[in-house]
């Protein structure tokens, strides 16, 4: 069913980490009328706003902070922030903010992420953001702004139209540029370039090399710290495993219809560079004991490369390395409990 209307007055940012923290702050700095759904932020945000540490400038803005979806209300435009790990928990936290003229809006990594909320809403339009920014959560309600910050917008099940228009426009008036896509799925793999390799080796990293290689835990090898972007780029061997990766990615999406530039791994290479030492998503929640965005970001994507035919032996063994990895923790969870 299509939307009758591009009114985008009141929105909703359910999963207000690093990523929904920002591009949820640059709408509001614009006046638009933007409620956070917080759970441990709550405090700090209802009490000194949320603040962005740029280099490109600090700011400081108000949203209306909400600890459930029912004190927020019905909203034109729900944007979907959450790990992908969460979203088991979609089906009862969007309910009451979805009318029938709300569109939804995911900026989650990794693959099936519209699927699922259009199947949560299936008379309802559905809209995927990637989002190619270097940000870091600092602490609650602070988010330092590292670099970049270009969404590519696509429409999920269509081509662009006009609401897909007045989406970007909205998000161009935050300040943040917006490409339209007419191939949301080809736009997924170009990011899926970037966010196996760098995701994925960050958190290997800390395996070793070794492990990383063979695709499962050296018993000699004690788990270390992750790897941030230059330490992999810095390092011939891990630099061509990033580069291998990257490769296998691009073959993936060519070989499923996707037409990737066989120079996007050079690019996405340059322009990580200027990040120096940045410890990307996935290595962080590792850290901190949190669940691996393991099938939106790896599985599935291997799933569709092996389905069309592509050997990729680099994310098979990165798979099962992490797969061992997230198992770990989940044993050191029950140990600890």
């Amino acid at each position: 069913m299509e939307v009758n209307r591009d009114r985008l007055d009141k929105i909703a940012v359910v999963g207000c980490g690093a990523v929904g923290g920002f591009y949820g702050a640059k709408l509001c700095q614009t006046g638009c009328d933007v409620h956070f759904l917080l759970r441990s932020d709550y405090e700090a945000v209802r009490e000194n706003g949320v603040r962005i540490r740029s280099a490109e400038g600090d700011f400081d803005v108000h949203p209306t902070a909400a600890r459930s979806p029912g004190e927020i209300g019905l909203c034109d435009l729900v944007i979907v922030a959450l790990k992908s790990t969460a979203n088991h928990r979609l089906g009862e936290l969007l309910p009451p903010l979805v009318g029938e003229h709300t569109a939804l809006l995911t900026l989650q990594n990794g693959l099936n992420n519209e699927a699922t909320l259009a199947a949560l809403f299936p008379n309802r339009p559905v809209f995927g953001g990637m989002c190619f920014v270097c940000l870091n959560r600092t602490k609650p309600g602070v988010i330092h702004h590292i670099a970049h910050g270009k969404i590519v917008l696509g429409r999920h099940g269509g081509s662009p139209d006009g609401l897909t228009g007045a989406i970007a426009k909205l998000i161009r008036s935050s300040g943040i540029p917006v490409d339209v896509s007419p191939d949301l799925e080809r736009a997924h793999w170009e990011k899926l370039v970037w966010n196996i390799p760098f995701n994925g080796l960050g958190v290997a990293g800390a395996a070793g090399l070794d492990a990383t290689l063979v695709g499962r835990l050296v018993p000699s090898q004690p788990i270390g710290p992750c790897l941030a972007t230059d330490a992999l780029l810095d390092n011939g061997p891990w630099e061509q495993l990033v580069t291998e990766l990257m490769d296998e990615v691009i073959a993936s999406g060519c070989a499923l219809g996707h037409d990737l530039s066989p120079g996007l791994g050079e690019h996405q290479r340059n322009r990580t560079r200027v990040m120096k030492a940045y410890l990307s998503s996935t290595p962080i929640d590792f850290e901190r004991g949190l669940p691996l965005e393991l099938d939106a970001l790896f599985r599935l994507p291997l799933g569709q490369a092996q389905a069309a035919g592509v050997e990729t032996p680099r994310l098979t063994a990165l798979c099962n390395l992490l797969a061992e990895l997230d198992d770990r923790r989940k044993d050191s969870g029950s140990n600890a409990a």
